[in-house]
C-alpha cells in the first residue's frame, strides 16, 4: 500500500478559528457598508476562502473592498489571535502518527498562518516546508491550486492524498484536485452537512478520534 499524505486545512479543523475571521469580516462590512449581515449570512458567502477570494466574492455582491479594508481586517484578526485559541480535541494524536506524511494547506497568508501555528504549539509537526498558504498560488480555494502545490512539493500523487476540510470551498478544491477528502463538521448544522453530502463527500466526521480511525483504516 502506498504511503499517504494527509493535507490539513487550518481554520475550523486544526483549531476553531474560522469563526473569528468571519466575525471580523461581518463587523467590518456592517460598519463600512451598512451591509446588515448576521453571522449566518457571512458564513454562507465567505467560509473557507482566502481573503483574495473573499474580496472577489464581495465585489460580485456589490461591496468593493480596498487594500485599507483588508489591512485593517488583518490587524483585527491579529488582535483576536493574541487572545489565544486551542487545538481541536484529539487532533494531536493524529499529528503524532508516523506512518503518514502530513502538511497544512490553508487559505490564510504565510505570516498569519505562522502565528497561528505558534499559538497552538505545533511547529514540531509542521515546519515551514510543510505549510502551504493562499499567497503561494494564483487562485485559492475552491480552486485546486493549493492542494496540487502541496502534493507536488511533498512528492505525492493526488490519489495518495487525503484532504481534511470543514468548508464547502475546500471540499470543492479537493474534488477538483481529484483527491479523497474527509469533512470535519464539529459545529455545523444539519443543512450544512446536507450540502456536503450533495457535492458527493461521503466521509463526514464530528470527532477527531473517528477521523483517526478512518485514516488508519485507509492505510
Amino acid at each position: 500500500m502506498n504511503k499517504k499524505l494527509i493535507i490539513w486545512d487550518f481554520d475550523g479543523v486544526i483549531a476553531d478559528t474560522e469563526k473569528l475571521w468571519l466575525q471580523t469580516r461581518m463587523e467590518m462590512l456592517n460598519e463600512k457598508f451598512d451591509a446588515g449581515w448576521d453571522f449566518k449570512t457571512t458564513a454562507h458567502f465567505l467560509t473557507g476562502m482566502s481573503d483574495k477570494t473573499k474580496q472577489a466574492v464581495l465585489h460580485d455582491l456589490g461591496f468593493d473592498t480596498d487594500k485599507d479594508f483588508w489591512d485593517e481586517a488583518l490587524i483585527r484578526d491579529m488582535r483576536k489571535m493574541a487572545k489565544g485559541f486551542a487545538l481541536t480535541k484529539g487532533i494531536e494524536d493524529i499529528f503524532k502518527l508516523t506512518d503518514f506524511d502530513q502538511c497544512i494547506a490553508t487559505g490564510g497568508t504565510a505570516a498569519k498562518t505562522e502565528q497561528k501555528i505558534k499559538c497552538v504549539g505545533i511547529e514540531k509537526y509542521f515546519p515551514p516546508e510543510r505549510v502551504f498558504t493562499a499567497d503561494m498560488v494564483a487562485a485559492g480555494k475552491p480552486e485546486p491550486d493549493l492542494f496540487l502545490l502541496a502534493a507536488d512539493v511533498m512528492n505525492y500523487e493526488a490519489a495518495n492524498c487525503l484532504v481534511i476540510e470543514d468548508s464547502l470551498s475546500g471540499l470543492f478544491a479537493a474534488q477538483k484536485a481529484k483527491m479523497p477528502a474527509a469533512a470535519f463538521v464539529l459545529y455545523n448544522s444539519e443543512s450544512y452537512i446536507d450540502e456536503i453530502k450533495k457535492i458527493g463527500v461521503k466521509n463526514i466526521f464530528d470527532d477527531m478520534s473517528e477521523i483517526k480511525k478512518f485514516i488508519l483504516n485507509e492505510k
